[in-house]
């Protein structure tokens, strides 16, 4: 139920970003959902892609520094408190979540949310046994869920 996600640190400055799509692209990787966050100084990208291994390996023998990290995709109602409900079942758990991002494609009508839990086990495991639908790989990349 774990997923994979790659996060790039760059430079923020005119290319950096590019050149790490680019560097995806021309080896075929698609990239499922990203995030970025950044600061004056310097930007994160997370990514998911299928391919998580090869992209990384690419990445690094193209110099840029990266970190692969275990996150969490949900399902959450695409409705006025459905985000709540799931965070209500984290904050009971006393569960800290790092960050989270959403998906652009829905899975069975809802919304799809992406965690990034201190302790990814132990929210995979209260969020099924609150009967959240936690979304793996498979379902995830062949948006069969």
């Amino acid at each position: 139920m774990k997923i994979k996600q790659i996060s790039v640190f760059l430079e923020n400055k005119p290319g950096h970003l590019n050149h790490a799509a680019k560097t995806l692209a021309d080896a075929g990787i698609n990239l499922v959902t990203l995030s970025l966050a950044d600061t004056e100084q310097f930007g994160i990208l997370r990514i998911i892609v299928k391919e998580w291994e090869k992209a990384e390996h690419l990445l690094k023998e193209n110099g840029f520094v990266v970190k692969v990290n275990e996150v969490i995709a949900t399902q959450v109602r695409d409705e006025p408190g459905g985000l709540a409900e799931i965070l209500d079942v984290i904050e009971k758990a006393g569960l800290n979540i790092e960050y989270m991002y959403a998906f652009t494609f829905r899975c069975n009508g809802e919304a799809v949310m992406m965690f990034r839990f201190t302790d990814t086990d132990a929210a995979a495991k209260v969020l099924t046994d609150s009967g959240m639908n936690v979304i793996g790989e498979i379902d995830l990349f062949d948006k069969s869920c």
